[in-house]
């Protein structure tokens, strides 16, 4: 069974530890199953407008990611019944809505934080300077995860993580709700929902506009503290 690991606890979005939580371990212990919750903003639905409006806000937080939330719930107890029965057949055909589910809960709970009314600009210190040394610039940065982000195709997500092997930070993209690190190992610091749910009700079908829109509302403190946080 596959890992989910998160920069940060699930249920809350104030912290920036790096944890990794087993889905299955925390199934197997019946009748104690904390269940999952949707996680608070510490913002206004329209406190990031003019670049991300309320409606958008408001519909991809409490309908999108709620969605995610409530049918992780379902598969876990699911699985947790399968788990009890020994029916690994179940355990295997359940895999695949852990992995959408989870991963929606987990990316969306670091996109929050990843967000702020106070965004913008660039970060500093290591990170900036981590940047600085992987990239080139920031401005090459930017636009390399612009494109990367603009390049997925259908739905999925941009992503800035850290190599905690190589100790450098890497630029990728997932499909769908694929979890960063579950999938491909890289911890991760900055995420960009190219969803359409993300962005069309305001910007259409343009999806580079709103990738130009989004840089003015990354909270890099929270990205800094991600980072700072997995270079331990």
């Amino acid at each position: 069974m596959q890992d989910f690991v998160s920069c940060g606890p699930l249920h809350k979005n104030d912290g920036v530890t790096c944890t990794s939580r087993k889905l299955v371990p925390a199934l197997g212990s019946l009748g104690s199953r904390q269940k999952h919750s949707l996680p608070d903003l510490q913002y206004d639905y329209g406190a990031l407008e003019p670049y991300i409006n309320a409606q958008i806000m408001q519909l991809h937080h409490s309908k999108h990611h709620a969605a995610y939330v409530n049918n992780l719930n379902v598969t876990e107890e699911k699985y947790q019944e399968a788990l009890a029965k020994g029916d690994v057949t179940a355990q295997i055909a359940l895999q695949p809505a852990l992995k959408f589910n989870g991963g929606g809960h987990i990316n969306h709970t670091i996109f929050w934080t990843n967000l702020s009314p106070n965004g913008g600009g660039e970060p500093k210190g290591e990170l900036l300077d981590a940047i600085k040394r992987d990239f080139g610039s920031f401005d090459k940065f930017k636009e390399k995860l612009t494109a990367v982000s603009a390049g997925v195709q259908g739905s999925g997500w941009g992503w800035l993580g850290f190599n905690k092997d190589q100790g450098r930070l890497q630029i990728v993209a997932c499909p769908n709700q694929d979890p960063l690190q579950g999938t491909t190992g890289l911890i991760p610091l900055l995420g960009i929902d190219v969803w359409e749910h993300a962005y069309y009700l305001q910007y259409k079908n343009v999806r580079p506009d709103y990738l130009k829109a989004i840089w003015n509302v990354i909270n890099w403190e929270n990205v800094s503290e991600r980072y700072m946080a997995c270079k331990k």
